[in-house]
């Protein structure tokens, strides 16, 4: 449908976590987040990105990139433009989850009708445990034992054995999935595989650095890898069919939730298992990315949990399991 857009409003956010988060590659205090707000026509629709300091990207730097683009996308409004407006990245994301919620209010549509993916069900999300010394991973994984589903960030080399290994005897029962965040060589994963394979890894996420990917070309490691910064968009799905067994999608680096519908089109039909994740933000930030996990075998959308002020507007968390919320206010008609 072509929508009716008068103006576009954006806001920057810094939201304190709960505690300082450890992954190979950078420690986080704060979750930064670009709040996008589109309106015309009596309705607003709101949409949530975060930016990524390994994409080079700032908080300054989404919201320029959204600001540049708003004469335009209020000329040719629609998501469809978008795309062509705007680069893929965490500010075309908050941008098109804005217009979907535009789309939905305006249309009196739900965003899920609209995406063909009515009615939703619920999801379980992982629950995430960042790089800490053994002992301390262990104790965390011991609170969180009676969780379904515990990603272990890994990619500190000396200590990642004893952490896993740690882990998995403090929450026997849980299904594990290990993120190295290109923190591994090639070596290390033809170490660190046999032990994830012997402790039920179920998944492992980028191993190797995005671009040195091509050593993992039919290479059965014994457990099956993802692909998330060596995963983007659409386009990059192709070269990764004969390295991975999985992406996972985020709609930061995808650019939204109308790039994501297309990549898991494409992953399917390449045979590829679709997991989603996310980085940093609020309910606002995940709900687009709960349409996306409608259609995923593995779920990484627990950001807002380790936020300092929980907020759970648009969607729900109950244990591990996620739903709408019933104060709901993105996508609904």
């Amino acid at each position: 449908m072509r929508l009716t857009i008068e103006e576009v409003r954006t806001e920057t956010r810094a939201l304190p976590l709960e505690e300082a988060r450890r992954i190979a590659r950078e420690t986080s205090a704060v979750a930064e987040a670009l709040q996008v707000t589109v309106s015309g026509a009596g309705r607003e629709g709101r949409g949530e990105a975060s930016p990524t300091a390994r994409w080079g990207e700032s908080l300054e730097g989404l919201s320029a990139q959204a600001e540049t683009a708003v004469p335009a996308l209020v000329a040719e409004p629609s998501r469809r433009a978008l795309q062509r407006l705007m680069p893929a990245g965490a500010a075309r994301n908050a941008v098109d989850a804005a217009l979907w919620d535009l789309e939905a209010k305006q249309g009196r549509r739900s965003a899920e009708v609209i995406a063909g993916l009515a009615p939703t069900h619920p999801v379980t999300t992982a629950y995430t445990i960042p790089i800490k010394p053994p002992v301390e991973a262990a104790e965390v994984a011991r609170r969180e034992r009676g969780r379904p589903l515990i990603k272990v960030k890994l990619g500190d080399f000396p200590e990642d054995r004893a952490r896993l290994k740690a882990i998995r005897q403090a929450a026997p029962d849980a299904t594990l999935i290990v993120d190295a965040n290109e923190g591994w060589s090639l070596d290390q994963l033809k170490a660190m595989a046999p032990v994830a394979r012997d402790l039920g890894v179920r998944l492992i996420e980028q191993p190797l650095r995005a671009g040195a990917d091509g050593a993992l070309e039919g290479v059965d490691f014994g457990v099956p890898l993802c692909a998330d910064e060596s995963c983007h968009t659409r386009a990059d799905i192709p070269a990764l069919a004969g390295r991975y067994q999985f992406i996972n999608i985020k709609l930061d680096k995808a650019g939204g939730l109308t790039e994501a519908l297309a990549m898991v089109e494409a992953a399917t039909a390449l045979g590829l298992g679709l997991m989603v994740g996310s980085t940093h933000g609020t309910t606002l930030g995940m709900a687009p990315a709960f349409l996306v996990g409608q259609s995923c075998v593995f779920c990484d959308l627990d950001a807002p949990l380790f936020l300092a002020q929980r907020e759970e507007e648009e969607l729900a968390y109950d244990g591990s399991r996620l739903d709408w919320s019933r104060s709901r206010r993105w996508g609904l008609a």
